[in-house]
């Protein structure tokens, strides 16, 4: 009988593996869980914001992208938090997450040709976009998801609004 495992696509575990990055990148800055979100897709398809050549291949839906990414970052960073690799804070601000210092160290011990990539996304998301404030990410991915719902799908306007919020 051959056991059963559970995919590593989409899990926990590669989209904690990609905040971490995200969090290393960006250290010692903190981010609140939507910036993380945010990050997350903008890692994925830099290609859409004139960056880098993007991780994985485009697609025409990407409207519910962050819906989806939103509990998935979730769950990848209690599995960070679980392992001490990240920490969370509660300020004015609300709650944040940043990478402790075992992190750069775990994410240097990771040498798959897809964790090289994913570094310079990271560092290039962490450069780019870190000097923004919240509102002006914000209006810069709503921007994105606009050109993107006119070219491919009409979208609630409602619905559209709410993933930026």
């Amino acid at each position: 009988m051959s056991a059963t495992y559970p995919s590593p696509f989409n899990s926990a575990l590669e989209t904690g593996v990609r905040t971490l990055t995200v969090l290393v990148a960006s250290y010692p800055r903190a981010h609140d869980l939507s910036r993380l979100v945010q990050y997350d897709y903008l890692v994925v398809h830099s290609e859409d914001a004139d960056g880098p050549p993007s991780l994985h291949p485009p697609l025409p839906l990407r409207t519910g992208e962050l819906l989806v990414r939103r509990g998935l970052v979730e769950a990848g960073l209690r599995l960070l938090m679980s392992r001490n690799l990240a920490s969370r804070a509660l300020s004015e601000g609300g709650m944040h997450y940043r990478a402790e210092e075992t992190a750069g160290a775990f994410i240097d011990n990771l040498k798959a040709p897809y964790l090289h990539r994913l570094r310079e996304r990271a560092e290039w998301v962490a450069t780019t976009f870190d000097p923004l404030g919240d509102d002006e990410l914000s209006a810069l991915v709503k921007r994105f998801f606009s050109a993107w719902t006119t070219e491919f799908q009409p979208i609630d306007i409602g619905v559209q609004e709410d993933l930026f919020e």
